[in-house]
């Protein structure tokens, strides 16, 4: 594994209007590794997830965000979404009037594509089955995998995934993790905010838990896992 990291969010401070939401936030990643961001309600972690996606909502007024070496603090968010910077938001925005297949061809639209959506069908076989129903009219679920799938249609460095398990049912859980666990094997950074934190943790390789903005801790995903007075504390586990 390489000493210099593949990610990393210098001194991030954002703001929603007057309110200060990202307090100095800094942490770095590996390539391949997945990475939990963990906190109660309004810690700051979904903020965190758009101020890196180069969202316009929060504001970075401060701060540094370097992929791969290269600086995206100053990209708008298509800038940072052709660099490889895909953000798969909780409300999973599948375009409404567009079949299953019509979502994913229109992030293959402009250059670079990922997946081809042969593969695309091979890891999603309920998308396969679906193809030509429309997007808003799947299931929650299905729409979580439409939206992870759009994701991957595109050539992907850092996939950020804001509330993935979100209102599924528990059958549907266990085949979003299979998905996320097959992402994780094939090397795809990535960064999940999840409110089921022992799913979350059990997939991830490390941790960094949110209070009020800032990071109140950074370590492995076990270690939060094997340290109970820190979850009640946090996380209300």
């Amino acid at each position: 594994m390489s000493d210099k990291p593949f990610f990393s969010a210098r001194d991030l401070h954002a703001y929603y209007g007057d309110s200060y939401i990202v307090q100095g936030v800094s942490f770095e990643m590996q390539e391949g590794e997945i990475l939990a961001f963990l906190g109660r309600n309004g810690a700051g972690k979904t903020s965190t997830l758009r101020t890196i996606a180069r969202a316009s909502n929060p504001l970075l007024q401060q701060g540094e965000i370097w992929l791969n070496g290269e600086a995206v603090h100053d990209m708008q968010a298509y800038e940072a979404a052709r660099r490889g910077i895909a953000l798969v938001p909780e409300d999973r925005n599948i375009i409404g009037g567009l079949t299953v297949e019509e979502n994913l061809k229109l992030a293959q639209i402009a250059e670079p594509v990922g997946w081809p959506l042969e593969k695309i069908y091979e890891s999603f076989p309920r998308l396969a089955e679906r193809r030509k129903q429309e997007g808003t009219t799947l299931s929650g679920g299905e729409q979580q995998m439409l939206a992870v799938a759009r994701a991957l249609a595109r050539d992907i460095r850092l996939l950020l995934l804001d509330e993935p398990y979100e209102g599924l049912a528990p059958v549907i859980v266990h085949e979003i993790e299979r998905i996320l666990q097959s992402i994780k094997e094939l090397g795809i950074t990535s960064i999940l905010v999840e409110q089921n934190a022992v799913a979350a943790l059990h997939l991830a390789d490390r941790a960094i838990i949110l209070d009020m903005g800032q990071i109140v801790f950074d370590g492995t995903a076990q270690e939060v896992l094997d340290d109970d007075a820190m979850r009640q504390q946090y996380l209300a586990l």
